[in-house]
């Protein structure tokens, strides 16, 4: 299993909306980057993800692949492609950015090296830091 790290504005696409769709989860569409697009190609069924809320800055909850690469739904061009994604668990509580710039064991992470990015690699040893850091298991 490998882990990713999913960014979204919450008044776009929230935590709610995504535990909404239940099992069924949904696209994760509309990403129009090459390095985000190649790691969403790199997904398996079962990886899992943060889901972050790009605008409170804070990772909410966990999500897990459930549909692997497919072409995006709402793209008009083919070279876009998307994942599907369902809810697994919310944290108990929220890890901010700023808590994760605090912890020097998450120095590297992707989300402070390519902040940028919607959709990014995570180390194993950093998803069981920040799952630590929000009340859930690993």
């Amino acid at each position: 299993m490998r882990y990713w790290l999913f960014k979204s504005e919450p008044d776009a696409w929230s935590w709610d909306d995504q535990v909404a769709k239940g099992d069924a989860g949904e696209e994760w569409d509309g990403i129009r980057n090459y390095q985000a697009r190649n790691d969403m190609r790199e997904m398996r069924i079962g990886d899992r993800g943060f889901f972050y809320h790009s605008g409170e800055k804070r990772i909410v909850g966990i999500v897990e692949v459930c549909a692997e690469s497919h072409p995006d739904s709402k793209a008009d061009d083919e070279r876009w492609d998307c994942v599907d994604v369902k809810a697994v668990r919310p944290f108990e509580t929220p890890v901010t950015l700023d808590e994760i710039k605090a912890n020097p064991a998450l120095a590297e992470i992707s989300l402070i090296r390519q902040s940028r990015l919607s959709v990014a690699p995570i180390i194993a040893e950093e998803w069981a830091i920040i799952c630590d850091m929000g009340g859930t298991e690993a």
